[in-house]
């Protein structure tokens, strides 16, 4: 009995964890926007604007913006590792493996991602608020990843954030050891399969609270068992005509 209950507070403890980083990492964003003089939508509010164009600063905010949205895409492969405890050879330490490798597989993102803002500032094509500064070049990314939801790689790659039990069962291995592994995996998986979604933040503006918040829903319910697959093709064609209404746009 107190083994159980020994269990059942670890269990609490740590999907209280998991939480606590949501919120955290939502509130910090929140707070980052306010001292960079931007408002949900991204926009400058009239204070003093503070650009962040330094790989540091940038890391920072791609970090926080990555637990912010992707550790509830998260939920559904971390729930699924839940049972497993129960009805396999799953442990707890395998559960946080599994958590640990898929941030840092998202932190490897982030600090690429990062990069390449530093890049694309200095070559002047993003300004200081993380937006494309070419109409041209934004239609081009619109449709990049328009046509990326109808890519054999975006296919493969969701079908393994998708159906996270065949995922487990097809490179299960026991321990934190074995979860870390899996989690890198998944992680990788789930970078690729979402990349599009994260660099269309340089459309937006990557600290747009409001492009934040609608990215991560559509992450979320891509991943979701019952309709995920059927939101892929749609999100593309819906971003590849927007893409193409933005490159009208900019001849007219």
């Amino acid at each position: 009995m107190e083994r159980a209950a020994v269990r059942l507070d670890l269990r609490s403890l740590s999907w209280i964890a998991v939480f606590a980083v949501i919120l955290a990492a939502w509130a910090l964003m929140f707070m980052m926007a306010r001292m960079a003089g931007l408002d949900v939508w991204g926009r400058p509010t009239g204070l003093n604007l503070m650009p962040m164009t330094q790989f540091g600063t940038l890391m920072g905010m791609w970090s926080i913006m990555m637990a912010a949205m992707m550790l509830p895409a998260m939920v559904p492969a971390l729930g699924t590792y839940e049972r497993l405890i129960v009805a396999a050879d799953g442990t707890r330490a395998g559960w946080w493996g599994v958590l640990l490798g898929y941030s840092l597989a998202w932190l490897v993102f982030a600090a690429g991602i990062a990069m390449l803002q530093v890049v694309l500032v200095g070559a002047g094509f993003v300004d200081a608020l993380g937006v494309l500064t070419s109409q041209v070049l934004t239609a081009a990314l619109l449709v990049a990843v328009g046509a990326f939801q109808f890519s054999r790689t975006k296919a493969v790659c969701h079908g393994r954030c998708h159906a996270p039990m065949t995922f487990f069962l097809g490179y299960w291995r026991t321990g934190f050891g074995g979860g870390l592994d899996m989690g890198l995996r998944l992680g990788g998986y789930c970078t690729i399969c979402c990349w599009g979604f994260m660099a269309l933040g340089f459309v937006a503006g990557t600290m747009s609270l409001l492009w934040m918040g609608a990215a991560m829903l559509f992450m979320v319910l891509e991943k979701l068992p019952a309709i995920g697959h059927r939101l892929i093709r749609p999100a593309g064609f819906i971003l590849i005509l927007a893409g193409c209404g933005v490159a009208a746009a900019s001849t007219m």
